[in-house]
């Protein structure tokens, strides 16, 4: 990679990419090992966090690491006034490895121009979401067996939405087609529409979440709608529920079709759709531990060991 912190998917090449997905898949034959024991990682969520936190918990016990760190800035001295500046460089006197999650975009980045220890970026605001990438990149890649040439279908809110951001440069390097499904209050922005033309990236924009869009679709990939997004609640009242994917859409779609999603939902996704065999959205969530060992190994250059 450009550099030793992962602050954005746009570092990674697409030598970087493979390298980490198939150091992932080695962690998922045997996810336990010592390699980083001695090392202290740091956890900073200045914003809620289930699955990423408890799976790079998890991925630093599994690897012989020591956590320290918080889940609730409220109970820290960000809530007294202390900057972000501060907080990062005493937390580096205590840390190998910082993993942050912050509500504003461009905070990851800016806290690796602060300190020489790695910064793991777990999410920045409506920005980038890179390890959440590389486990959906795992993912298509162990469902499809491959990742060149699929059809990808986003659904929801894609204005706001940082995995899918994301997730269009992860798959850039591989000559995919993208459907765009939201409505017009949440459409993919212009910049990322401007990424694809200018790397000549098929795509298209729709409106209607239509069983003809799913049938061509090898990857679905649903989103909620962030509450905690919109400053205009009535707006968010208005497109929250705007489409929910039901069992019975899928009945016509391709076998090999595997549905993501970065979870937690609300009501994008229907119950009767856990039982179909192309619900992945667990698996999805599982494979979070073996990227982030992965990746954690990465940053801190210990891949000779995996």
């Amino acid at each position: 990679m450009k550099s030793k912190s992962l602050v954005s998917i746009d570092q990674c090449s697409k030598e970087d990419i493979l390298r980490i997905l198939e150091n992932a898949r080695k962690f998922e034959e045997n996810p336990n090992r010592r390699i980083l024991e001695g090392k202290v990682a740091a956890t900073l969520f200045f914003e809620p966090s289930t699955r990423t936190r408890l799976s790079f918990e998890t991925a630093i016990n599994r690897l012989g690491g020591r956590v320290i760190g918080f889940q609730d800035a409220s109970t820290t001295s960000s809530s007294k006034g202390e900057t972000l500046k501060d907080t990062i460089s005493m937390v580096s006197n205590y840390a190998d490895l910082i993993i942050m999650r912050h509500y504003l975009e461009g905070a990851a980045r800016y806290a690796s121009e602060l300190t020489n220890i790695p910064i793991i970026n777990a999410g920045d605001g409506a920005n980038q979401h890179p390890s959440q990438t590389l486990l959906d990149l795992y993912s298509i890649q162990q469902t499809q067996g491959t990742l060149t040439d699929l059809s990808i279908t986003m659904v929801g809110d894609l204005k706001y939405g940082r995995t899918v951001h994301s997730l269009i440069a992860g798959m850039s390097h591989f000559n995919p087609t993208f459907h765009f499904v939201a409505p017009d209050e949440l459409r993919m922005p212009d910049e990322y529409k401007n990424f694809c033309d200018k790397l000549g990236i098929k795509y298209y924009e729709h409106t209607d979440f239509t069983e003809e869009i799913i049938n061509q679709s090898d990857i679905l990939y649903m989103t909620r709608v962030q509450r905690e997004r919109f400053t205009d609640l009535e707006e968010y009242e208005r497109v929250k529920n705007v489409y929910i994917l039901r069992s019975k859409m899928l009945e016509s779609s391709k076998e090999n079709l595997r549905i993501l999603h970065p979870l937690p939902r609300v009501n994008e996704i229907a119950y009767d759709v856990d039982d179909s065999p192309k619900a992945y959205y667990i698996q999805q969530a599982r494979n979070g531990l073996f990227a982030r060992e992965a990746i954690i190994c990465e940053v801190l250059g210990i891949n000779h060991l995996i």
